[in-house]
């Protein structure tokens, strides 16, 4: 209850300054930062953004590498890939705030209908 909680914190009483999955990804902390050197190409995570968000996240990950069959073979399919357990932390809550995102506007939508 603390994570959805803080989540719920985070994005407020007005839901229309959201104007994009991406947004709310910023606000989180959540959105990749380009960090590529050379020839190799990675995505460190924003430092900038709600931390308690972001913490609140990282437990929704945490929570699902143990629990989901889909979280878990996600897992395995990008460390196949070559991501170490950082990046693919990292992906994941991105993937989460996108889904909140979508359960946050489609919440609004049924409200104004």
């Amino acid at each position: 209850t603390d994570t959805a909680g803080q989540l719920l914190v985070t994005v407020g009483e007005n839901h229309d300054r959201l104007h994009s999955e991406a947004a709310f990804a910023m606000l989180c902390g959540v959105s990749p930062i380009p960090a590529s050197s050379g020839k190799t190409t990675r995505h460190r995570l924003n430092r900038g953004g709600d931390r308690q968000a972001n913490a609140a996240l990282y437990r929704v990950v945490l929570c699902r590498l143990r629990w989901d069959p889909r979280t878990r073979a996600y897992m395995e399919r990008r460390t196949q890939d070559g991501l170490s357990k950082k990046e693919i932390i990292r992906c994941l809550k991105r993937y989460i705030a996108r889904e909140l995102y979508r359960i946050i506007t489609s919440n609004d939508q049924e409200h104004v209908a």
